[in-house]
Protein backbone atom coordinates (compact mmCIF):
# COMPACT_ATOMS: atom_id res chain seq x y z
CA UNK A 1 0.00 0.00 0.00
CA UNK A 2 2.73 2.13 1.42
CA UNK A 3 4.55 1.39 -2.31
CA UNK A 4 1.68 2.18 -4.58
CA UNK A 5 1.09 5.61 -2.43
CA UNK A 6 4.53 6.65 -3.18
CA UNK A 7 4.46 5.77 -6.97
CA UNK A 8 1.05 7.67 -7.34
CA UNK A 9 3.11 10.79 -5.92
CA UNK A 10 6.26 10.30 -8.18
CA UNK A 11 4.29 10.34 -10.91
CA UNK A 12 2.40 13.93 -9.31
CA UNK A 13 5.87 15.28 -8.43
CA UNK A 14 9.15 15.80 -9.83
CA UNK A 15 11.03 13.24 -7.60
CA UNK A 16 11.05 11.43 -4.25
CA UNK A 17 13.29 12.32 -1.67
CA UNK A 18 14.82 10.33 1.37
CA UNK A 19 15.80 11.83 4.64
CA UNK A 20 17.55 8.38 6.28
CA UNK A 21 17.58 7.90 10.21
CA UNK A 22 19.79 5.38 11.43
CA UNK A 23 21.73 5.14 14.98
CA UNK A 24 25.45 4.53 13.76
CA UNK A 25 27.87 3.62 16.90
CA UNK A 26 31.46 3.13 16.36
CA UNK A 27 31.45 0.36 14.53
CA UNK A 28 32.69 1.74 11.00
CA UNK A 29 31.85 -1.54 9.06
CA UNK A 30 28.57 -2.11 10.84
CA UNK A 31 27.38 1.84 10.59
CA UNK A 32 28.16 1.07 6.36
CA UNK A 33 25.67 -1.80 6.15
CA UNK A 34 22.89 -0.52 7.94
CA UNK A 35 23.25 2.97 5.79
CA UNK A 36 22.98 0.90 2.59
CA UNK A 37 20.26 -1.63 3.86
CA UNK A 38 18.50 2.25 3.97
CA UNK A 39 19.47 3.50 1.00
CA UNK A 40 18.27 0.44 -1.07
CA UNK A 41 14.64 0.70 1.18
CA UNK A 42 14.66 3.91 -0.29
CA UNK A 43 15.67 3.43 -4.06
CA UNK A 44 12.53 0.44 -4.08
CA UNK A 45 10.28 2.43 -2.92
CA UNK A 46 11.32 4.89 -5.53
CA UNK A 47 13.29 7.71 -3.73
CA UNK A 48 15.96 9.64 -6.23
CA UNK A 49 17.17 11.94 -3.96
CA UNK A 50 18.80 10.32 -0.67
CA UNK A 51 20.64 11.81 2.26
CA UNK A 52 22.86 10.30 5.10
CA UNK A 53 22.52 11.89 8.54
CA UNK A 54 25.63 13.81 10.16
CA UNK A 55 28.37 11.02 11.03
CA UNK A 56 26.30 8.40 9.65
CA UNK A 57 30.12 6.57 9.53
CA UNK A 58 31.19 7.01 12.74
CA UNK A 59 29.91 8.03 16.20
CA UNK A 60 32.32 7.09 19.14
CA UNK A 61 34.97 8.92 21.29
CA UNK A 62 36.60 12.07 19.65
CA UNK A 63 40.23 9.88 19.93
CA UNK A 64 39.05 7.08 18.03
CA UNK A 65 37.40 9.57 15.37
CA UNK A 66 40.86 11.53 14.98
CA UNK A 67 42.69 7.86 14.74
CA UNK A 68 40.97 6.47 12.20
CA UNK A 69 39.95 9.82 10.22
CA UNK A 70 42.75 9.86 6.92
CA UNK A 71 41.36 6.00 6.18
CA UNK A 72 37.74 6.64 7.05
CA UNK A 73 37.62 9.93 4.64
CA UNK A 74 38.86 7.29 1.77
CA UNK A 75 36.29 4.90 2.69
CA UNK A 76 33.33 7.15 3.33
CA UNK A 77 34.00 8.72 -0.67
CA UNK A 78 34.10 5.57 -1.73
CA UNK A 79 30.88 4.22 -0.25
CA UNK A 80 28.84 7.23 -1.35
CA UNK A 81 30.21 6.63 -5.31
CA UNK A 82 29.53 3.04 -4.73
CA UNK A 83 25.85 3.44 -3.33
CA UNK A 84 25.07 5.81 -5.35
CA UNK A 85 25.86 3.51 -8.59
CA UNK A 86 24.44 0.83 -7.03
CA UNK A 87 21.42 2.01 -6.68
CA UNK A 88 21.10 4.75 -9.12
CA UNK A 89 20.33 7.78 -6.49
CA UNK A 90 21.83 10.96 -5.95
CA UNK A 91 23.13 10.42 -2.43
CA UNK A 92 24.32 13.07 0.62
CA UNK A 93 27.10 11.94 2.80
CA UNK A 94 25.55 14.21 5.49
CA UNK A 95 28.81 14.49 7.47
CA UNK A 96 31.84 12.23 8.00
CA UNK A 97 35.65 13.22 9.42
CA UNK A 98 38.66 14.72 6.89
CA UNK A 99 42.17 15.27 8.67
CA UNK A 100 42.30 18.89 8.43
CA UNK A 101 45.62 20.78 7.82
CA UNK A 102 46.69 21.16 11.47
CA UNK A 103 47.11 17.63 11.68
CA UNK A 104 45.29 17.69 15.13
CA UNK A 105 41.73 18.16 14.06
CA UNK A 106 39.05 17.07 11.20
CA UNK A 107 36.66 18.70 8.97
CA UNK A 108 33.23 17.83 9.59
CA UNK A 109 32.46 17.05 5.52
CA UNK A 110 29.12 15.97 3.39
CA UNK A 111 29.41 14.91 -0.23
CA UNK A 112 26.41 14.95 -2.48
CA UNK A 113 27.13 12.42 -5.54
CA UNK A 114 25.64 11.46 -8.49
CA UNK A 115 24.02 8.65 -9.89
CA UNK A 116 26.97 8.36 -12.15
CA UNK A 117 29.28 8.24 -9.50
CA UNK A 118 30.22 12.14 -9.78
CA UNK A 119 30.83 13.88 -7.24
CA UNK A 120 28.55 16.91 -7.58
CA UNK A 121 29.63 19.15 -4.34
CA UNK A 122 30.80 19.26 -0.83
CA UNK A 123 30.33 21.49 2.14
CA UNK A 124 32.35 21.21 5.10
CA UNK A 125 30.26 22.27 8.76
CA UNK A 126 30.69 25.86 9.47
CA UNK A 127 29.27 26.24 12.78
CA UNK A 128 30.41 23.83 15.46
CA UNK A 129 28.53 22.90 18.52
CA UNK A 130 30.29 24.23 21.88
CA UNK A 131 27.34 23.62 24.24
CA UNK A 132 27.30 22.62 27.66
CA UNK A 133 24.09 20.99 28.29
CA UNK A 134 21.55 20.92 31.76
CA UNK A 135 21.10 17.03 30.85
CA UNK A 136 25.09 16.84 32.12
CA UNK A 137 26.18 16.10 28.32
CA UNK A 138 29.02 18.46 27.63
CA UNK A 139 30.01 19.37 23.53
CA UNK A 140 33.28 20.71 22.56
CA UNK A 141 33.12 20.50 18.79
CA UNK A 142 35.69 22.71 18.14
CA UNK A 143 38.59 20.89 20.21
CA UNK A 144 38.59 18.16 17.64
CA UNK A 145 36.99 19.49 14.15
CA UNK A 146 37.82 22.81 12.47
CA UNK A 147 35.58 24.76 10.99
CA UNK A 148 34.79 25.44 6.87
CA UNK A 149 35.89 28.17 5.62
CA UNK A 150 34.76 27.84 2.06
CA UNK A 151 31.79 30.28 1.12
CA UNK A 152 28.92 27.52 0.78
CA UNK A 153 27.70 27.33 -2.61
CA UNK A 154 24.32 25.99 -4.66
CA UNK A 155 24.48 22.89 -6.25
CA UNK A 156 22.02 22.79 -9.33
CA UNK A 157 21.37 19.40 -10.92
CA UNK A 158 19.70 19.74 -13.89
CA UNK A 159 16.21 17.58 -14.02
CA UNK A 160 16.14 18.27 -10.08
CA UNK A 161 16.15 21.27 -8.25
CA UNK A 162 19.17 23.72 -6.61
CA UNK A 163 20.42 22.40 -3.48
CA UNK A 164 21.79 24.09 -0.77
CA UNK A 165 24.09 21.49 1.99
CA UNK A 166 24.56 22.17 5.58
CA UNK A 167 24.90 20.41 8.70
CA UNK A 168 23.14 19.82 12.26
CA UNK A 169 24.32 22.93 14.19
CA UNK A 170 24.03 25.04 11.14
CA UNK A 171 20.60 25.55 11.24
CA UNK A 172 20.51 27.89 14.03
CA UNK A 173 21.78 30.05 11.97
CA UNK A 174 19.44 31.72 9.39
CA UNK A 175 22.05 34.00 7.89
CA UNK A 176 23.60 30.94 6.14
CA UNK A 177 20.07 29.66 4.83
CA UNK A 178 19.75 33.24 3.43
CA UNK A 179 22.65 33.28 1.69
CA UNK A 180 22.03 29.53 0.23
CA UNK A 181 18.73 31.15 -1.17
CA UNK A 182 20.33 34.55 -2.43
CA UNK A 183 22.07 31.75 -4.80
CA UNK A 184 19.40 30.04 -6.25
CA UNK A 185 18.18 27.55 -3.49
CA UNK A 186 15.33 25.25 -3.64
CA UNK A 187 15.94 22.69 -1.50
CA UNK A 188 17.82 23.07 1.64
CA UNK A 189 19.57 19.67 2.96
CA UNK A 190 19.81 19.78 6.84
CA UNK A 191 21.59 16.25 8.08
CA UNK A 192 22.59 15.78 11.86
CA UNK A 193 22.81 13.96 14.67
CA UNK A 194 20.55 16.22 16.76
CA UNK A 195 20.93 15.94 20.82
CA UNK A 196 18.29 14.17 22.33
CA UNK A 197 17.84 17.14 24.53
CA UNK A 198 17.65 20.01 22.32
CA UNK A 199 15.48 17.98 19.96
CA UNK A 200 12.84 17.38 21.71
CA UNK A 201 12.11 21.43 21.94
CA UNK A 202 14.04 22.87 18.66
CA UNK A 203 14.59 20.29 16.20
CA UNK A 204 11.08 20.85 14.62
CA UNK A 205 10.48 24.30 14.97
CA UNK A 206 14.08 25.03 13.58
CA UNK A 207 13.47 22.81 10.54
CA UNK A 208 9.93 24.35 10.03
CA UNK A 209 11.55 28.14 10.36
CA UNK A 210 13.90 27.49 7.74
CA UNK A 211 11.98 26.49 5.51
CA UNK A 212 9.35 29.00 5.80
CA UNK A 213 11.66 32.20 5.87
CA UNK A 214 12.95 30.95 2.69
CA UNK A 215 9.80 29.12 0.87
CA UNK A 216 11.95 26.16 0.05
CA UNK A 217 12.36 22.46 0.79
CA UNK A 218 14.01 21.02 3.95
CA UNK A 219 15.00 17.45 3.71
CA UNK A 220 16.56 16.84 7.53
CA UNK A 221 18.47 13.09 7.67
CA UNK A 222 18.93 11.72 11.23
CA UNK A 223 20.64 9.81 13.78
CA UNK A 224 18.27 8.14 16.77
CA UNK A 225 18.70 6.62 20.06
CA UNK A 226 21.51 5.74 21.82
CA UNK A 227 25.21 5.61 20.36
CA UNK A 228 27.20 5.08 23.74
CA UNK A 229 27.69 6.35 26.88
CA UNK A 230 24.84 8.63 27.06
CA UNK A 231 25.48 9.96 24.14
CA UNK A 232 21.65 10.08 22.36
CA UNK A 233 19.75 11.77 19.67
CA UNK A 234 16.36 13.15 18.90
CA UNK A 235 15.63 10.97 15.22
CA UNK A 236 12.40 12.76 13.74
CA UNK A 237 14.09 12.61 10.04
CA UNK A 238 11.95 15.21 8.06
CA UNK A 239 10.63 16.40 5.20
CA UNK A 240 8.98 19.48 5.09
CA UNK A 241 7.91 21.97 1.99
CA UNK A 242 8.37 25.53 1.81
CA UNK A 243 4.28 26.44 3.27
CA UNK A 244 6.18 24.42 6.86
CA UNK A 245 4.54 21.39 6.06
CA UNK A 246 5.64 18.71 7.67
CA UNK A 247 5.62 15.90 4.45
CA UNK A 248 7.04 13.14 6.45
CA UNK A 249 8.22 12.06 9.78
CA UNK A 250 10.59 9.02 10.24
CA UNK A 251 10.33 9.08 14.01
CA UNK A 252 12.27 7.10 16.30
CA UNK A 253 13.22 4.50 15.07
CA UNK A 254 15.62 3.69 11.97
CA UNK A 255 13.86 4.17 8.32
CA UNK A 256 13.40 6.90 6.14
CA UNK A 257 11.23 9.95 5.81
CA UNK A 258 10.39 9.87 2.29
CA UNK A 259 8.13 12.38 0.54
CA UNK A 260 7.35 14.14 -3.31
CA UNK A 261 9.44 17.52 -4.02
CA UNK A 262 8.00 19.34 -6.71
CA UNK A 263 9.86 22.22 -8.02
CA UNK A 264 6.41 24.15 -9.27
CA UNK A 265 5.11 24.22 -5.20
CA UNK A 266 7.97 26.27 -4.55
CA UNK A 267 7.13 28.69 -7.52
CA UNK A 268 3.60 29.13 -6.23
CA UNK A 269 4.89 29.49 -2.75
CA UNK A 270 7.15 32.41 -4.12
CA UNK A 271 4.39 34.24 -5.63
CA UNK A 272 1.60 33.35 -3.02
CA UNK A 273 4.50 35.08 -0.59
CA UNK A 274 6.95 36.57 -1.86
CA UNK A 275 9.00 37.25 1.17
CA UNK A 276 12.62 36.91 -0.72
CA UNK A 277 11.50 39.93 -2.92
CA UNK A 278 10.17 42.14 -0.04
CA UNK A 279 13.66 41.71 2.00
CA UNK A 280 15.00 45.51 3.13
CA UNK A 281 18.62 44.11 3.26
CA UNK A 282 20.12 47.42 2.33
CA UNK A 283 18.78 48.81 5.99
CA UNK A 284 20.72 46.34 7.97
Amino acid sequence: MIARILLSLRLLSDFLAAAVQITSTSDVEANFSNAEEQIELASRRGAELVGLPENFAFIGEDHQRLDIASSLSEKCSRFLVTMARRYQVILLGGGFPVPADDGRRTLNRAELVGKDGQLLGRYDKIHLFDVDLPDGNTYRESETIISGHSRPSVIDIPGFCKIGISICYDVRFPELYRHLVNEGAELLFIPAAFTAFTGKDHWQILLQSRAIENTAYVVAPAQTGLHYHRRQSHGHAMIIDPWGTVLADAGVQEGSAIAPVDNSRVEQIRSQMPCLKHRKADLF
